[in-house]
């Protein structure tokens, strides 16, 4: 069950809400917990069983930090504990696959027989709350938040179904006090549900409707200089739609139910450099690996050096985080940390700036050329697109892609650029048109349009999952 799925939007989310809605203040937290576990247990059981021990854990962890006095080694074992646990119960679901497989590699290689593997299968949510655990043992360690000695409330706020299955990272200071007390609103409602609908368009009608084009094109054995560029550029913006829209969506349910939810998305292909896109892509890990990872390694302190190996180090572990059925994750982050340590380097030494569109178009290509690698299933895949992007096979458009394009992916990367470009104009048609009756009703008419629309082509296709889910 997933969020543009029929089973979630006419039965499961109605349903949480209304019981949710009728319960006391004091008992909308179980209500909700209880929710996230039956969300959770229709994907599978064990995936609530593994959260919910977790969950468990982690919550006696705190208690335990907490307890130890303040600098005294138990804290920090307590603390070193937790961590070590959680990143490698992350690490089992995440590498086992790709180790195993490594290893079989390695002994055919040498002509031994390779062992027998069964494969792991990846909880869904898993990266997304080790992390917000993590943050919040943390947090509890340096008595920057206190600690949760209600198991519901900790356990509402690790396990949310709105966001612990994709984002946005939550830190526990940010909800801690609506853990216990929020109200409901009917402008927070509406506004929450206007979030949704959304969310629910970007993700349906721009990133699902270029997904087919961006299965053929990344599965071509000798894509041509167009192909890999349509392939990759669609992606990017399938990626983006995707993501942004389950945030948005995740926003949207948090609103909803009397949670405010940082933004996860700040508009980051109108970024002028890579260090302005970590600025504006994925907010929440984006200040997560800045205040757990690089912060924690030294950050800016130190020499030239060790700030370098600071960002390189935290960008290939944020790739690594992403990682689980190649390499190529781990080679996407170190290309980041790469490229942050360069633009550090050609500000530091007082190079002459590049100007503002040629900067913006050099980002954009670097980020484009990285997301082929996020997106090829291997590093030979990835060279295979490569290739094409530069040029080394045919330059035309191959049969086999001209006859996936359809109009309606025409359509969705036009709907998709102007989404993109579109808030650079907003606040001068708002300040122009604000008060105009016919630029409100289309600005409040439009969601409710993109999702009637959005649930008609739910309702006629198979469901297409959210692409971090994996992740």
């Amino acid at each position: 069950m997933v969020f543009t799925s029929l089973e979630f939007l006419t039965l499961f989310l109605p349903l949480v809400l209304l019981i949710y809605v009728l319960a006391r203040p004091q008992w909308r937290n179980g209500v909700l917990l209880v929710g996230s576990w039956v969300f959770f247990g229709w994907l599978s059981p064990m995936f609530m069983l593994l959260h919910t021990v977790l969950t468990v854990i982690t919550w006696v962890g705190g208690l335990l930090i907490d307890r130890a006095p303040l600098g005294s080694k138990s804290r920090v074992r307590w603390l070193a504990g937790m961590i070590v646990l959680n990143v490698l119960v992350l690490c089992w679901y995440k590498y086992a696959n790709i180790l195993a497989a490594t290893l079989n590699e390695v002994l055919m290689s040498q002509g031994a027989m390779p062992l027998e593997w069964q494969r792991v299968a990846l909880p869904a949510g898993l990266s997304f709350i080790v992390l917000q655990a993590i943050s919040y043992l943390v947090d509890v360690h340096r008595r920057t938040v206190k600690v949760e000695r209600s198991f519901i409330d900790y356990a509402t706020y690790l396990l949310m179904f709105g966001q612990s299955i994709a984002g946005p990272i939550i830190r526990y200071s940010w909800v801690s006090e609506e853990l216990s007390n929020r109200g409901l609103s009917w402008r927070n409602f509406s506004m929450g549900a206007r979030r949704f609908m959304i969310g629910m368009s970007m993700k349906v009608l721009v990133a699902d409707s270029l997904s087919p084009l961006v299965d053929v094109a990344f599965a071509l054995p000798e894509p041509s200089f167009v192909d890999a560029w349509i392939g990759c550029l669609a992606y990017s913006l399938q990626l983006f739609f995707d993501f942004a829209g389950y945030s948005a969506m995740a926003i949207g349910i948090g609103l909803m139910l009397g949670f405010h939810f940082p933004e996860n998305f700040n508009r980051p292909y109108l970024a002028r450099s890579i260090q302005d896109f970590w600025r504006r892509w994925h907010l929440s890990l984006s200040s997560w690996i800045r205040d757990y990872l690089y912060i924690p390694f030294g950050g800016n302190r130190g020499s030239q050096w060790m700030i370098y190996r600071n960002l390189f180090l935290t960008m290939a572990i944020a790739g690594l985080w992403h990682g689980g059925d190649s390499w190529n994750f781990l080679l996407w982050g170190a290309a980041h940390g790469v490229a942050l340590c360069v633009a550090r380097l050609w500000t530091g030494v007082g190079r002459f700036g590049i100007p503002r569109v040629m900067s913006h178009v050099v980002t954009l290509l670097f980020v484009a050329l990285a997301w082929t690698l996020f997106r090829a299933p291997d590093f030979a895949s990835a060279l295979n697109m490569y290739a094409g992007q530069f040029g080394l096979h045919a330059f035309a458009l191959g049969d086999a892609l001209a006859a996936t394009v359809r109009p309606t992916h025409a359509i969705a990367a036009a709907l998709g650029v102007f989404c993109v470009i579109a808030p650079i104009y907003q606040q001068r048609c708002e300040a122009r048109f604000g008060q105009n009756a016919l630029f409100c009703l289309l600005g409040a008419s439009w969601p409710v349009l993109g999702f009637l629309l959005s649930f008609a082509l739910i309702a006629s296709r198979e469901t297409v999952p959210f692409l971090y889910f994996q992740f």
